[in-house]
């Protein structure tokens, strides 16, 4: 049981990530008229209010606070929502990972594995972990 969790978490954050690697690339028309645009969007708020939420392992703990922070300062607004949902499901899934006993210790492997996955998405927004 405890394997197949951990197995679908981290098949679910590779596909997410899988999903979020593309960059998106915008007009030079439409990076500068977002300039003036107040950052905070629904989403963004959203994830900002739940980045307080902590999970209890200090590997994904700082992993989402890296993830986030790169995502909030170097990917384009435009793309922001995806990897900000990526995010809450992430937080999500391993908060429940993280309550129960059974599944809390393999969680930090679990996180140390996204870690690396995003290393390599990452990169091309100028991303380091």
């Amino acid at each position: 049981m405890i394997k197949t969790t951990v197995i679908a978490c981290c098949l679910f954050s590779a596909l997410v990530l899988a999903a979020c690697s593309k960059p998106e690339s915008t007009p030079p028309s439409t990076a500068n008229t977002n300039t003036n645009k107040p950052a905070a969007s629904p989403a963004s708020s959203a994830v900002t209010t739940s980045s307080a939420d902590k999970i209890g392992i200090a590997e994904c703990d700082d992993f989402l606070a890296a993830y986030e922070s790169c995502v909030n300062s170097k990917v384009p607004a435009a793309a922001r929502a995806q990897f900000n949902t990526g995010m809450a499901e992430w937080r999500k899934s391993w908060k429940q990972l993280a309550a129960n006993p059974q599944t809390k210790a393999t969680l930090a492997g679990v996180c140390k594995t996204q870690i690396d996955a995003a290393k390599t998405s990452m990169k091309a927004y100028g991303c380091t972990f």
